[in-house]
Formats: C-alpha cells, structure tokens, sequence
C-alpha cells in the first residue's frame, strides 16, 4: 500500500484524465495476464471458450445502458434543469450521482429478472437455464454494473489518486481470486466464484461512496432528465457499441465452434493503451463541453492532449504491430497464432480512436447526433462482416469493424464542422494526425503481405 502511494506520487498522478486512464489500463492488464494464465493452465479450449462467452454476454446484455447512463451523467453533474448549476445541496454532496445509482440498479433488477424468466426456455450461445453458469451469470450481472460507477464518483469528486488506489486494490484481488483456484488445478466454476466475490467487495466499497459524496434523496423529476439526455447515448451505445458484439455473433452462428470463436476474442483486442487512455481522455473532458464559455479552452486542451496521446500511441503501436506474429504464440500458446491476424486489424482502430467529435457533441448535449452516427453504422457493420467472412474468414469481419469505426468518426467530423462551426484543425492535430495514420497504415500493409515478417 505504501509503496504504490509512492509510485503514485512519483509519478504526479493529479488530474482526473490520467487516474481515469490508469484505472481502464489497469482492468485490461488484469483480464489479459487472466487470459495468459488460462492458456497454460490445465483448462481445455472449449472451457476457456465458456470462460469468454461468461464474459461477452455478461457485457452484451448491458454494456450499452452502463455506458449511456455515465455518460450522460458527467455533463449533468451540477449542470442541470433538475439542481441549477451548482446543485441544490450546500455540503458538496451529489443527488445526480445517488439518482444515477438508482438508475443503475433499476437496470440490473430489470434485466436479471428478464433473463432469469426466459432462461430455461432459450439457449444463448450454448448457455441454458440448465446450464451450471447461467445462474452465476444472472447474479454477476445484477451486482457488477452498478458499481461501474466507482471510479466516477472518485472522478466527478477530483479524487484522481483514489481512482488509482481503488483500481490497484480491486483488480490486484481480482487476479488473485481468479487465477488462484486455476493455477492450483480447481474446476473453471471456481474462477466464476472469485469473480462473483471481487463483485460483492466492489458493492461494499460502493456502499461507502454513497454515503460519503451523495445525498440519498430520490428525484424522478432528475431521472427523466437524466434518461431524456441519456437514452440516445444509451441506443447510440447499443448500436455503435456493439459491433464486437455483432462479430461474435456472426462468428459463433457461421462457424458454430467454440474453439472458433476463443480465436476470434484472443485477437479482438485493442491495443490497451489506445483504447483506455483514449477513452480516459473522451470521458474525463466530457464535463468541460457543457458550457459554450468554456468551449474555446476545451477545444484547446483536447488538442494539445490528443497530440501527446499520438506521440505516446502511434510509435507504440507500430512497434507491437511488428512483433505480433512473434508475441502470439509465446504469450499465449502455437495454437493461437491465427488471433496475431486479427490483433494487427485491431491495432489500425488506433486511426479513428485518437479523433474526439463525439466528446464536443455528448459534452454539448446533442446526443441525438451520436444516435444517427450509430445508425450508419450497423447499416455497414453487418452486410459488411457478412460479405467480407466468406472470402477472409473471421479476418473479414474484423476488417469490416474497421471500416465502420472509420464511416462512423467521419460523420461526427462532418457533424461538428458543418453544424457547430467547428473547424477540425481547432480539436484536431491535424498534420500530426495524417502523418502517423499513413505509417501505420503502411506498415500493416508490409506485414500483411509478408514483406516485414517477424516470427
């Protein structure tokens, strides 16, 4: 404890976007060095398949709401019809984040009670009612969203160095619950037990939040408000959100094999650094947007640290992006070496991420406007993933993934320029931005013709 209170402060840890890039970073190393051990463990391929598909349903059925609710709250904290601007209570305590909580656990109860009614009627990717992980699933389901909300209750309080303690604790635990029983040659239904208890402890350190920073006062008044701003981020989530989600399920109905589709997942990963310092960025500056008297400011300070993202991202992500083929294997085991292919299209996500239109219109409260890019999106993502996996497999529909995150970014750039009179070269770098892309692009096309082969 006292020696990461160190390295914390070694390292000046002070500012809401870096504890909230930490704490993402930190959560994907945990589930990935969880992945590794998995792969050398006594555990078959088929279990280690059960393993995911745990997890991308337990996430398909509410990713979607989770990331609509939170981040329809951040511009609403203390900036809304419901409070006033500063809020009605005078102590600094929240009513938002208490009323969003509410919301939370409304959406849990209603899709717990939802899956439990049809679960022995239906099979959802070889999961049943009968099935001994259906159950676990159900429970982990009710208790691990609401406490989704942690770190922002840290984040909208300005406790950056809490975000960082609280992730380090947690998902040290996390690891440790989880990969014990494996290593120690225990049954896989273990693992889902360790998992179900890091959950009830994240509820406990919730509890205390609550009773800490917010004021337990219901507002149904707040909750319309709040699902008014949050329900077009909500489908635009569901939509847009979903395209791995879309993959999977085109994956696991054409090739109906598990091992398949333990492949495919070992592979659709973003480069962790790109994908949660990006969205550490996006979320954290959110509240910074809500008033026109700060845009100017804000506009400058995306750009400025968007820039730094891509002097840190870009060359990082080349330099894995040649040794892929090579880490694949030897991080994991030979038989996951064809997840390399699909891990080098997930690095090229790297071009569209590192652009933020979409913070300036969630931060403007113009959602609506992520609701249409959504839209477009799913009408490329699926006839595309379908097209591209007859010719190139489940490389296809990674590809396809690509292709639409790109439509997507494009038409929120469009967007922001056309209709909110905001040049792209006033929130984006713009000569730095297209210099990087070229070489990265350039760089996959050498790999996947072989002509740089590292193995």
């Amino acid at each position: 404890m006292l020696l990461f209170r160190a390295i914390l402060k070694k390292f000046k840890l002070t500012d809401n976007i870096s504890g909230l890039q930490l704490f993402q970073l930190l959560r994907f190393t945990v589930f990935l060095i969880i992945s590794i051990v998995f792969t050398k463990s006594h555990l078959t391929k088929a279990e280690i398949g059960t393993w995911e598909m745990f997890l991308f349903i337990a996430s398909l059925v509410s990713f979607f709401w989770v990331t609509g609710i939170i981040q329809s709250l951040l511009p609403l904290y203390h900036r809304n019809h419901t409070y006033g601007k500063t809020g009605e209570n005078t102590d600094e305590k929240s009513p938002e984040i208490f009323n969003a909580f509410l919301l939370l656990v409304f959406f849990s109860l209603l899709v717990f009670v939802l899956g439990f009614s049809i679960s022995g009627t239906i099979s959802v990717f070889g999961f049943t009612g009968k099935d001994p992980f259906a159950r676990l699933l159900l429970l982990y389901i009710l208790l691990s969203n609401p406490v989704c909300l942690i770190e922002y209750i840290y984040l909208l309080n300005n406790r950056a160095h809490r975000i960082a303690q609280y992730g380090f604790y947690t998902f040290v635990a996390q690891l440790i619950m989880i990969i014990g029983p494996i290593s120690a040659g225990m049954n896989l239904i273990w693992a889902f037990y360790g998992l179900l208890a890091i959950t009830a402890v994240r509820w406990v350190w919730l509890i205390i939040l609550l009773k800490r920073y917010t004021l337990m006062k219901m507002s149904f008044k707040f909750m319309k408000e709040h699902l008014y701003l949050g329900a077009p981020l909500i489908l635009t989530s569901l939509i847009s959100g979903s395209a791995q989600y879309i993959d999977g399920i085109i994956i696991s109905a054409y090739y109906k094999n598990p091992e398949i589709f333990a492949h495919f997942r070992y592979g659709a990963k973003e480069f962790p650094l790109v994908l949660m310092l990006a969205n550490g960025l996006s979320n954290a500056m959110l509240p910074e947007f809500s008033t026109r008297a700060r845009m100017k400011e804000a506009l400058t300070r995306i750009k400025l640290k968007s820039k730094k993202l891509m002097h840190l991202l870009f060359p990082s992500s080349m330099v894995v992006m040649l040794f892929t083929r090579w880490l694949f294997p030897r991080v994991f085991t030979p038989e996951f070496i064809r997840s390399a292919d699909i891990f080098l299209i997930y690095l090229l996500l790297i071009v569209p991420r590192l652009v933020f239109p979409q913070t300036i219109v969630i931060g403007g409260k113009k959602t609506y406007i992520t609701l249409i890019a959504a839209v477009i999106e799913l009408a490329v993502n699926i006839p595309l993933s379908l097209l591209l996996i007859g010719p190139y497999g489940t490389v296809g529909v990674a590809l396809a993934t690509f292709i639409v995150y790109c439509i997507e970014k494009m038409f929120l750039v469009w967007y922001v320029w056309s209709k909110m009179r905001i040049n792209p070269a006033e929130y984006i770098p713009v000569k730095t931005y297209l210099i990087y892309s070229t070489l990265i692009t350039l760089l996959f096309v050498l790999i996947d013709h072989r002509i740089i082969d590292i193995q």
